[in-house]
């Protein structure tokens, strides 16, 4: 454990909807002096880059001198600690370094490094430098200690104030988003069937997110991706809000599983021990499926009973909106701001 921190450098993704930007605002929420390095720098340019990537084990084509940018940063601006996220671009002898300086290195790992669709050799390397790794997923932390890494554990998705809160529509603007089912998200293939079930049973679906056009199922479905104060409106003009976890990653909680509430939705998610923890028993806040037929009916019944509908999607905002969800929550929790770090 560190002590409090006041200066910080972030190592993230600056796209609105990413966890990097949401822990760039609370930083400055909190009145840190933070800087920011945008991980997207990382990547190369040209065929280089795309060697790299798919031949070197998707490894950044400039991981080395995006890495050494880091370390120099670190040796001038000497932060107290540098939080990075995800699958963050700094290699393993960097890491040392920036150890050696002094830093305290924490690495918010937002995906699952064992997932066979994202394993990258080279940050399983990296991981094992880091001070204290923070995972969204229970499922991964002991492979994570049996790897090596130090100071291991959970903390959960957040969601951004600024950005995910109930939307006030016209009644035009209601008019053009509205849906049966609204899910936001990326086209993993388990998740097309639940998509492709929906269309079917005759639910109007509003798809949003990437890659949906590359399957028969869902491409007529699909409205493309969406910058985050679209999908704020398209929650608001949802009936029903679906919750799907990424199982390739192991998930037992997803980004959705909070901003969604945050953002005024009723939700139907998908039953995993962490959603369970999180919102209760059935119908106090959310409703819980397993499988497609019970997802199906659940939709339908939900549909059927506005009431209820109401009832749950402010039982669900009430939970996650005052519930220390936020990520300025989270960011005072990794830095040990507070002392309401996940167990």
């Amino acid at each position: 454990m560190i002590r409090v921190v006041r200066k910080l450098l972030i190592v993230g993704d600056s796209r609105p909807e990413h966890v990097g930007s949401h822990l760039l605002d609370a930083a400055r929420e909190l009145q840190l002096n933070v800087s920011f390095a945008d991980s997207r720098e990382a990547s190369g340019h040209g065929l280089a880059g795309k060697i790299s990537w798919r031949l070197l084990g998707r490894r950044p084509g400039a991981l080395g001198s995006f890495s050494s940018r880091i370390v120099r940063f670190c040796e001038e601006f000497k932060p107290e600690a540098v939080l990075t996220t995800g699958f963050a671009p700094v290699a393993e002898e960097s890491l040392a370094r920036i150890g050696e300086l002094g830093v305290h290195r924490i690495n918010f790992l937002t995906d699952d490094p064992w997932n066979p669709r994202q394993r990258a050799p080279w940050f399983l390397r990296a991981v094992r430098m880091y001070d204290e790794v923070l995972s969204t997923r229970r499922a991964n932390l002991e492979d994570l200690r049996t790897l090596g890494c130090r100071g291991v554990g959970y903390l959960p998705f957040g969601f951004a104030s600024n950005l995910h809160f109930p939307q006030r529509l016209t009644a035009e603007r209601r008019r053009e988003m509205e849906s049966d089912v609204v899910f936001a998200g990326g086209a993993d293939s388990d998740r097309v069937p639940y998509i492709a079930a929906l269309s079917q049973a005759g639910f109007r679906v509003g798809l949003y997110g990437g890659y949906w056009e590359r399957y028969t199922e869902t491409r007529h479905l699909t409205r493309g991706l969406a910058p985050p104060e679209v999908v704020r409106e398209a929650v608001a003009a949802a009936r029903v809000a679906l919750c799907l976890v990424r199982r390739a990653n192991r998930d037992g909680v997803c980004m959705r599983t909070f901003e969604v509430p945050a953002m005024g939705g009723c939700m139907l998610v998908e039953k995993t021990a962490e959603h369970v923890e999180l919102f209760g028993a059935e119908g106090q806040a959310v409703l819980y499926f397993d499988t497609i037929p019970e997802m199906t009916e659940k939709t339908r019944w939900l549909l059927e009973h506005d009431c209820e509908r109401e009832r749950l999607r402010d039982a669900g905002h009430e939970l996650i909106a005052r519930g220390n969800h936020t990520y300025r929550d989270r960011l005072s929790s990794i830095l040990n701001l507070t002392r309401d770090r996940v167990a």
